[in-house]
């Protein structure tokens, strides 16, 4: 080894002995002479110090050194004067008397400073561009080393209730199940096609008919759609299938295991409810707009449609009577916290999601402020005040249009008032279950229907007979896991039936063509299917949250841009026309 200890080792109980170190120079120092090396590894920092009156040869070498080079210390540790001990660091009351130096590696200076509060000012396409440097980061070593502990925990933990981990191919057959596939072209099949897969969805359930009963996998995912804070191309997710089980079982599971997880590999955070709430769809929708709430803070939506109808505000009126709905949210003590601008600067942000416009109704001391107030009444305007549980010092907001559009804009505007009123604490993590999900997402124009989550999702059992009747209310075993406002998993119990799958590939529109693709799939189900479920919980999403930042990227070693580039190396490229040609490929 070229090294006898890290760079985190060494302390006072070491003084005296004689130590290697290796590493790169994180700074450098000259006091009236003596020449300061701070040495860092993965491990931490430790202080080099170098006396031209002790060593001539050593100090000149030193002299040279500048930051990023790589190099290799001997010497004795010794004490720090008192004055000298930096509390910061483990090492801060020691330092290395070096007297033999060795340059491993010099650099050319880095594009960019690594010190932990600059990391701001740079630009995050220059950080991706030499990412390799921007990991050396002590902040970006912390995030690599909680992901490792966080894989490592869910890893033993399954290990020991009998999974069994099984890699599953990441060449596998294109099917249609939601997003768009990654292509892979085949040299040997000329004109055919492999897929990365977009989860190993059909694979676990198959392993399930295998007689598995119990297993996982840590999963790289692909999926060819545009990405975003919380989505890249490739995401890596934990895969968990077993047989023999019903939801509570998974449920259970998964929470014990999560819970676990987080309590051991991140003991600061506060979980808002333990064990953790199992909500309704229908009412989460209702409550908070999105199927996937933050719910640190409280501030629901309240149903007015009833209250409002035939009323003599024109707008509320007409959406009732056209079957749509008027709902509202009261953002508390927010009258003096938010400006005019502001308000309108909230108005704008609700049309992104299809909102004409945003009413709201101020509560003041006096009385109401808002423009509505004299179309709908005071007796009216008091009663949607007391529905809404409204105080002096509040602001109610309304929506008023389709049931989506309505909540789509303010379950976006909760979130938004949320950050703006500072009603988020960042060290809570508030987990729960969303379930009883709906089957079916809408009907589409076609007469079909689209899957809510995914084709292999099975109806509830007292729903089955709505396949034939009214399959848009029948609702299904899947659930999903929310984390402080972000989806961080999902999962469900599957079809094990092959009359029932195939009655959902009829619903979705699938014709004899595209139930071919699924021929393999529906081969199984004839020999011998177990009921089974499972779940798939995002890693990369649940330490984003856990870490609380802003973007998956953050908690990735080599992530791509926005547009879905890498660019340290320069990914997607050009290849050579040798190379289509072997593949039977041309660039149109």
């Amino acid at each position: 080894m070229l090294r006898t200890h890290t760079c985190n080792d060494l302390d006072i109980h070491n003084i005296g002995i004689s130590v290697t170190l290796a590493g790169w120079v994180h700074s450098r120092r000259d006091h009236g002479g003596i020449i300061f090396i701070d040495l860092r590894d993965r491990y931490g920092i430790t202080q080099l110090r170098f006396d031209p009156e002790s060593n001539k040869k050593v100090w000149k070498q030193a002299d040279e050194l500048r930051n990023e080079w790589v190099i290799e210390a001997k010497g004795s540790v010794i004490k720090r004067p008192n004055d000298m001990i930096n509390k910061k660091l483990n090492s801060g009351e020691i330092e290395i008397d070096v007297d033999e130096l060795k340059v491993l590696n010099r650099a050319k200076t880095p594009p960019f400073e690594l010190e932990e509060e600059k990391i701001d000012e740079i630009k995050e396409e220059l950080r991706m561009e030499y990412r390799y440097i921007d990991l050396r980061k002590k902040s970006s070593i912390e995030t690599l080393i909680k992901r490792h502990e966080f894989i490592s925990f869910l890893r033993s933990y399954l290990n020991e209730k009998e999974f069994i981990e099984i890699e599953t191919p990441v060449l596998t057959k294109s099917t249609p199940e939601g997003a768009r596939d990654f292509l892979v072209p085949s040299r040997l099949q000329a004109g055919k096609f492999y897929a990365l897969p977009q989860s190993p969805q059909q694979y676990k359930q198959l392993l399930m008919l295998s007689g598995v009963d119990k297993y996982y996998q840590i999963a790289k995912c692909f999926r060819d759609e545009d990405t975003r804070g919380d989505r890249q191309p490739e995401f890596t997710q934990l895969d968990m299938e077993m047989s023999f089980v019903e939801q509570d079982d998974i449920l259970k599971l998964t929470e014990d295991l999560f819970t676990g997880a987080i309590e051991s590999v991140f003991p600061d955070k506060k979980f808002l409810a333990k064990p953790w709430p199992r909500l309704n769809y229908d009412e989460v929708m209702l409550k908070y707009g999105v199927d996937k709430p933050d719910l640190r803070f409280g501030m629901e939506i309240k149903d007015l449609t009833s209250l409002v109808k035939g009323c003599k505000f024109k707008v509320f009126a007409d959406t009732v009577e056209r079957g749509n709905v008027v709902r509202a949210l009261c953002a508390p003590k927010s009258a003096l916290k938010l400006s005019r601008s502001q308000i309108n600067g909230l108005t704008e942000h609700v049309k992104k999601f299809g909102a004409k416009g945003l009413a709201y109704i101020i509560v003041e001391k006096g009385g109401l402020k808002s423009p509505i107030v004299k179309f709908l009444g005071s007796e009216l305007a008091k009663k949607i005040v007391r529905e809404v549980e409204a105080k002096e010092g509040d602001i109610i907001f309304f929506g008023a249009d389709t049931k989506a559009i309505v909540c789509e804009s303010l379950g976006n505007l909760r979130i938004k008032l949320g950050q703006k009123l500072n009603l988020i604490d960042e060290d809570l993590i508030a987990l729960a279950f969303i379930v009883d999900c709906p089957l079916f997402e809408e009907r589409l124009e076609n007469e079909h229907y689209a899957p809510a989550h995914h084709m292999f999702t099975a109806p509830k059992d007292e729903d089955l007979k709505l396949l034939d009747t009214d399959p848009g209310k029948a609702r299904s075993y899947q659930y999903d896991i929310v984390a402080n406002g972000f989806e961080v998993g999902g999962g469900s119990i599957r079809i094990h039936d092959k009359k029932t799958q195939e009655k959902i590939f009829d619903l979705i529109g699938f014709n004899e063509e595209r139930k071919k693709q699924f021929k393999h799939f529906l081969r199984a189900f004839e020999y011998g299917a177990p009921p089974h479920g499972g779940i798939a919980p995002g890693i990369d999403r649940m330490l984003m949250v856990l870490m609380n930042k802003s973007s998956i990227r953050d908690v990735m070693a080599f992530p791509k841009t926005g547009d879905g580039r890498d660019l340290m190396m320069d990914a997607p490229n050009e290849i050579e026309k040798k190379q289509l040609d072997e593949l039977h490929l041309k660039i149109k």
